[in-house]
């Protein structure tokens, strides 16, 4: 019996995630199995140290992505559940993902795959593209659509990874040309394909309010505490871990005062943005994560985080608004601003750490002198392939999106979690035919 096309579009998530659950519970049921350490007590040792030193920064980046990254997405008034909820569905569906295909390509030896907490971590990294390039369409894009990206972007992000990590030689510990560059030019080519050339009006249900703007900033609160963790985890432990703590906390100090600095002195009442703050404050971790293990001056990374934070600033205030009116791109959630500029920023900052770097490396780990390449045009080349592939990729998935068996949500009912959620006030009191009325208008398109 043919399903009524009103419930299609509901089916079509529960049964794509159930496929995929299943699928991955067979591939792990055949190939993964857990690495265990040889008998020998050194061995013991040494991996019981290096789970009790990984472990902690890991727990904190898992309050980073699932708790303070979900927090900041609820800005969105009448869209918290959603966001929230998509936030983490998309952080474990990827995470999953990436791990099958991370151990396909590089750990799979004699038929099996083994499994430890490092894996773990470089496929939690790899989700992390995700969780970025979708604020970007956040509340114009259906569940299915955010799968949809997700199951793209991971195999993209792994090879561009490879390419500027292992072909061109760029070491980025904190992800900045890697992750953060790469994951937000992906996200605007997958806006502009998506959106064409329409030019999006302001939604009267986009408006942030007091209650959303007050959880998006404890959010912030959250990813700032642990921005260091992120920065940190891969770090090579000792002097390169701890300094790359120390630059992370001086950048993200430094990008706090200076956002409420910038987004003063824009106000013409010398208010405070909430967005400037929700965003600014976190710009100096994403510029610091390619120079972090580097041996540079406390200065240095305070410049690099009020850096970050005035570009960010200016971006929410001038940047967007003539990208949106000259160029129709959309920008839900600003990641042009916290991810883009302060990324390409950081670049920079390591081709210029390469070129006024010592040449006497003796008796010096080389992560303290050129942690972004041998040289700056490596640094450069990284850079270019992150943007370049992540905007082609982005604007091809982007086209795939338009598929109308994806249930892209009609403009009508954008930004509204009843689309997706039992909603109390509207149980106990539901208007008239509202469900057949949302499900009919989540098969077209109005734009």
């Amino acid at each position: 019996m043919a399903m009524p096309p009103s419930t299609y579009p509901r089916r079509l998530l529960p049964l794509f995630l159930g496929l995929f659950q299943g699928a991955l519970l067979l591939f792990f049921a055949l190939f993964v199995i857990y690495d265990e350490p040889s008998a020998q007590a050194e061995d013991t040792n040494l991996v019981a140290n290096q789970v009790y030193s990984t472990f902690p920064f890991f727990q904190d980046i898992q309050v980073m992505l699932v708790v303070g990254l979900g927090l900041l997405l609820t800005f969105l008034p009448r869209y918290g559940f959603s966001a929230l909820t998509h936030n983490f569905l998309l952080l474990n569906f990827s995470t999953q993902w990436a791990l099958v295909l991370q151990g396909l390509l590089h750990h799979f030896h004699h038929g099996q795959i083994h499994l430890d907490l490092h894996k773990l971590l470089l496929s939690e990294f790899a989700a992390v593209t995700v969780l970025i390039s979708v604020g970007a369409i956040l509340g114009r894009a259906s569940p299915c659509q955010l799968l949809v990206v997700a199951t793209c972007e991971i195999p993209l992000y792994l090879a561009s990874e490879w390419v500027i990590v292992s072909c061109l030689g760029v070491l980025d510990v904190g992800g900045t040309i890697t992750i953060h560059v790469f994951s937000c030019y992906f996200g605007l080519g997958v806006s502009k394909a998506l959106f064409r050339a329409t030019q999006q009006p302001l939604h009267p249900k986009e408006t942030p309010t007091t209650s959303s703007d007050l959880m998006s900033l404890v959010g912030t609160l959250i990813l700032w505490v642990f921005w260091p963790s992120f920065v940190a985890v891969l770090c090579q432990p000792g002097d390169a871990q701890h300094r790359a703590i120390l630059n992370t906390l001086l950048a993200v100090s430094a990008s706090a005062i200076t956002t409420v600095v910038a987004s003063s002195l824009l106000d013409r009442d010398g208010k405070l943005s909430p967005g400037h703050l929700q965003n600014g404050s976190l710009a100096g971790g994403v510029a610091i994560g390619v120079v972090a293990d580097m041996a540079v001056p406390p200065a240095a990374a305070l410049a690099l985080g009020s850096l970050s934070a005035v570009l960010c600033v200016l971006g929410f205030r001038f940047l967007t608004p003539l990208l949106a009116r000259k160029l129709t791109l959309h920008d839900q959630c600003g990641i042009h601003n916290l991810h883009g500029l302060p990324g390409i920023l950081g670049a920079a900052a390591s081709v210029v750490a390469i070129l006024v770097a010592p040449r006497d490396t003796s008796g010096s780990h080389p992560s303290q002198l050129s942690p972004a390449g041998g040289n700056a045009s490596e640094a450069a080349a990284g850079l270019a392939v992150a943007v370049g592939a992540s905007l082609l990729a982005g604007l091809l998935t982007g086209s795939a999106l338009r598929l109308p068996c994806l249930a892209r949500p009609p403009e009508r009912l954008c930004f509204d979690d009843s689309l997706y959620f039992k909603i109390q006030d509207q149980a106990e009191s539901p208007g008239p035919d509202s469900s057949a009325e949302e499900g009919a208008l989540a098969l077209k398109e109005q734009i």
